[in-house]
């Protein structure tokens, strides 16, 4: 099974459909030049901080020879618009709010780039967290990483298995299931939290840069702890939408706050 890949003109039906057969999709021109060069400029003292690990340790989760940062809605003022994404928030609306009444919440940002030499990330699902549920476990994740740079299978494209977020958790994927996804800048690639997906090996010689955004449902545990990344003193001057987004909403009854700028108190 291939990648679906639909045009950012089709209809978000079409784009919902194939996320649900194929557990993934690639919508391109959704990112135009102007918003990558703002993400890459506003992330750029971010990422030029971080350390690459050259001597790669291949029981690690996280290759060697890559960046990566995290706190993206308190570094960039453009990656917090792409947390609000229309597309994006459809998908989430489509497939998350079933198991959630009360909606979802923004789960991990992060930038990456992947460098020349890292190698294959090991295949793994964004739900890997939640083991109370068994496979082919509910819907509980939406991701999405923008490419900002061309993603090609010889510089790191993330590698999906199309079909896996049906499959129960006994089973392993075959070589020949394992398709890179390759798109332009721009474009998106979108999975559910059930697809098994890592990042792809660089082969090339130039750096690979994506920004993944997930969503969970309101009543998870976030895995990147938007409370420290984006503290009160930051949350309060972005825009209620975001805000809600990054966690300082309540959900139903959980999450209340003394503090009213940032959160809510119960009645």
């Amino acid at each position: 099974m291939l990648i679906p890949t639909i045009s950012v003109g089709s209809a978000r039906e079409r784009v919902a459909e194939a996320l649900d057969e194929a557990g993934c999709v690639v919508v391109t021109g959704l990112l135009g030049e102007t918003e990558r060069k703002a993400i890459r400029s506003e992330l750029g003292p971010y990422m030029e901080k971080v350390r690459v690990v050259e001597d790669d340790d291949p029981t690690q989760f996280y290759p060697g020879r890559t960046r990566r940062t995290s706190a993206l809605v308190a570094r960039s003022a453009a990656v917090g618009k792409l947390v609000l994404d229309d597309c994006s928030l459809g998908l989430c609306d489509r497939f998350l709010t079933t198991n959630g009444e009360f909606g979802y919440q923004l789960h991990v940002s992060a930038a990456l780039e992947i460098g020349p030499g890292a190698r294959r990330q090991v295949l793994h699902r964004e739900h890997d967290s939640f083991t109370f549920f068994p496979h082919p476990r509910p819907n509980m994740i939406v991701a999405s990483m923008w490419a900002i740079t061309d993603f090609r299978a010889d510089n790191g494209g993330t590698l999906i298995v199309p079909g896996s977020h049906k499959w129960n958790g006994e089973r392993d994927a075959m070589e020949d299931e394992i398709v890179e996804a390759e798109m332009p800048a721009g474009s998106v690639l979108y999975w559910l939290g059930g697809t098994l997906h890592g990042a792809g090996a660089n082969k090339s010689s130039d750096w690979r840069y994506g920004v993944i955004l997930t969503y969970s449902l309101g009543w998870l545990r976030q895995e990147e702890n938007q409370y420290l990344d984006v503290p009160p003193e930051v949350a309060r001057n972005l825009s209620p939408e975001l805000r809600d987004i990054i966690g300082y909403k309540m959900y139903d009854a959980l999450g209340f706050s003394t503090n009213r700028q940032v959160g809510q108190m119960p009645d």
